[in-house]
């Protein structure tokens, strides 16, 4: 005569009750960062927008006398950060896989990505000339695009330290909550400058 055994039937009456499943708070303290930042990163385009407007409405000249914005830089630099996007989403799924040599591969490259974009941004900067003292519409400027930087470097030591912690095994194909942190992070300082590059550097 059979006897309907389940699973559960092999489980010894004693056994330890299994451990609370941890929340993942460093996943949802990044997203609500992200989505604060996103909210004051696009009130401040809102601020210049809105004067933009009225300088314009008055027939005035937006950018101040002898300064120009190239479309070169902004775009080189919107597409360095399209391609670090890409290897980012890369890097998620080599971790998944647990193929950590392809996530180191992917995440140097986002670094590099990310300097890369940094530098050209210091040049743009250069190019521009844009004097503080000479234009009440400069400090608008710096604000936007220093903001965006300060948002990248915090992107890259983000993903720094979740790179250093994937060392030392923390994370695998089980544990990805640092991982998808950095990249939700990152991924919001990518979308952040489509606005920015949209509204100074398209715009002017």
């Amino acid at each position: 005569m059979m006897t309907d055994i389940t699973p559960f039937d092999a489980i010894p009456a004693d056994a330890p009750a299994a451990p609370p499943a941890r929340p993942r708070l460093l996943l949802i303290g990044t997203a609500l960062v992200s989505l604060a930042v996103t909210m004051g990163f696009v009130s401040m385009v809102g601020l210049y927008a809105a004067t933009r407007a009225d300088v314009l409405a008055t027939g005035e000249r937006w950018l101040p006398s002898g300064v120009e914005i190239p479309l070169t830089q902004p775009n080189m630099m919107m597409f360095t950060l399209v391609f670090s996007a890409a290897t980012m989403a890369w890097a998620i799924q080599a971790m998944r896989n647990d193929d950590r040599p392809n996530f180191h591969i992917a995440t140097a490259l986002s670094l590099l990505l990310g300097f890369a974009f940094i530098a050209q941004t210091a040049y743009l900067l250069t190019i521009m000339k844009i004097v503080i003292a000479a234009s009440d519409r400069a400090p608008l400027f710096y604000a936007i695009i220093g903001t965006h930087l300060v948002l990248m470097v915090a992107a890259m030591a983000y993903l720094a330290g979740m790179v250093l912690r994937a060392f030392g095994g923390e994370y695998s194909a089980k544990d990805l909550e640092g991982v998808y942190g950095a990249s939700m992070f990152w991924y919001t300082t990518v979308g952040l400058y489509l606005v920015l590059w949209y509204a100074i550097y398209i715009t002017k």
